[in-house]
């Protein structure tokens, strides 16, 4: 039987987010935006609903007088990525 994928990671914007995050451990929102190919609107939607799901967290200052948006993944983030690669082994098999 087929384990039930997580309905959060399974969308394609929010799942490249967490797989960067998981590589990386952190980025930024411009540096995500570039690799994902997201509109900023976009972006800052899905990872709200990250935020809200306690897989990542945002943090909002400033970087050489400009503002600067600093995403990480949280260990409740990377355990349901975790988990999500696992579901997804049972559809291989």
């Amino acid at each position: 039987m087929f384990k039930k994928l997580n309905p959060l990671l399974h969308a394609q914007l929010r799942l490249k987010i967490i797989s960067l995050l998981v590589k990386e451990g952190q980025s930024d929102f411009v540096e995500l935006k570039e690799k994902t190919k997201a509109t900023s609107g976009n972006l800052s939607i899905q990872l709200k609903k990250l935020e809200e799901a306690d897989y990542v967290r945002i943090e909002k200052g400033y970087k050489d007088n400009y503002p600067h948006t600093s995403v990480r993944i949280t260990s409740t983030g990377l355990q349901a990525f975790e988990e999500y690669v696992e579901a997804l082994k049972d559809y291989l098999e």
